[in-house]
């Protein structure tokens, strides 16, 4: 069964999924945890990670795949968290910089992606290659 979490794609992935035909029997469940408190309550993430790292960070995502799989039922989670714009970028995280994290309760693995264009691009753009992440 697989989890999602997700932030700047706002439950894209979780209603791409849905699209597919049969994805109930693998598609257990998702979170859309926009804010930050909304990464606290619902997956645990650390208030301390997010004050250290930020949100849009592989600190926090691997927090949000961790605490998607210990809140539902599922065996594999895909969390993604980002900046897709127009605003909130910086120097250092700019507009489309987009972490994703994938895995089990036993392995996580992360990844950093930086996509180009419009807020729905770079939202089309991280939810495709979310897809692409499904075992």
């Amino acid at each position: 069964m697989l989890v999602t979490a997700e932030s700047c794609t706002g439950g894209g992935l979780a209603y791409a999924i849905t699209a597919i035909p049969g994805s109930s029997k693998w598609f257990e469940r998702g979170f859309v945890t926009y804010s930050n408190e909304s990464k606290q309550e619902l997956l645990g993430v650390s208030s301390n990670t997010l004050e250290k790292y930020g949100a849009v960070s592989e600190q926090t995502v691997i927090e949000m795949a961790h605490g998607a799989l210990r809140n539902s039922h599922a065996d594999f989670s895909i969390a993604i968290t980002g900046i897709a714009g127009p605003d909130g970028g910086t120097a250092e995280k700019p507009v489309g910089t987009v972490w994703f994290a994938w895995g089990t309760k036993d392995k996580i693995q992360s990844q950093l992606k930086f996509f180009q264009g419009d807020r729905k691009s770079i939202r089309e753009q991280a939810i495709e290659y979310a897809l692409g992440l499904l075992p």
